[in-house]
């Protein structure tokens, strides 16, 4: 009786400490998938920042690639957006239509610009004439409207193409005009595997600059170095 009281014992040890083990191997498994993942380059020491590791702490294989896309979503945009905060503080302001003086960039202003919103009465010659974060305030509410209409279309054409569509890298929606990956493989080309990872690196260097332009440009004064 005591032998098999002393058995069952050893069994239950045994039980409770086998998920544990298995646990720990998944962990390691997917934090060497964290550092293996692409983007991870030279910068950090060829590893995840801890933050990262920490965000991916516990997660399934499919969170690293949805961060990937997240991370070259966001710094294509920031990518835009330095452009287009330059462009703004610069005062260069490209020709709209070819319309009426008022509304290119030859004359951009003139008391009979076309009109932006007509609700609002702002013209195009006022938003040339604005600052960054001002004109953004001057777009009228159906234009923001339009901006997440077009958000949200693309936002279900990538995640179709990413999830339903196999063989895609993170950040491929399929949209190539000028098609310069046609043919190429996105993983196995060097040409295509440095231009990605240059992709993601630029992207990060906007996301911090668009960050510490628009600070600077609510808060002047936060920014203590050259800016537009």
């Amino acid at each position: 009786m005591i032998r098999t009281a002393f058995l069952a014992a050893l069994v239950g040890s045994a039980a409770a400490f086998a998920p544990a083990a298995q646990s720990g191997k998944a962990s390691t498994a997917l934090a060497a998938a964290v550092d293996d993942a692409f983007g991870v380059s030279i910068e950090t020491g060829n590893k995840c920042p801890p933050l990262g590791a920490w965000i991916l702490e516990d997660t399934s294989p499919d969170a690293i690639k949805w961060f990937q896309n997240a991370e070259l979503k966001h710094g294509r945009i920031a990518m835009v957006a330095t452009i287009g905060f330059m462009v703004q503080k610069f005062g260069v302001h490209f020709p709209l239509y070819l319309g009426p003086t008022g509304s290119n960039a030859f004359s951009p202003a003139s008391d009979q610009a076309w009109l932006l919103s007509s609700s609002s009465g702002v013209t195009f010659s006022d938003v040339a004439a604005a600052a960054p974060l001002d004109a953004i305030q001057m777009v009228p509410v159906a234009g923001w409207l339009q901006i997440f209409a077009v958000a949200g279309w693309f936002e279900c054409v990538a995640f179709d193409r990413q999830w339903n569509q196999e063989g895609r890298v993170p950040g491929d929606y399929g949209y190539d005009p000028l098609g310069f990956t046609n043919g190429k493989d996105m993983e196995k080309d060097e040409k295509m595997v440095s231009l990605r990872m240059k992709e993601i690196k630029n992207g990060r260097v906007a996301m911090m600059t668009i960050a510490a332009w628009a600070s600077n440009e609510a808060i002047p004064g936060a920014l203590p170095v050259w800016h537009p």
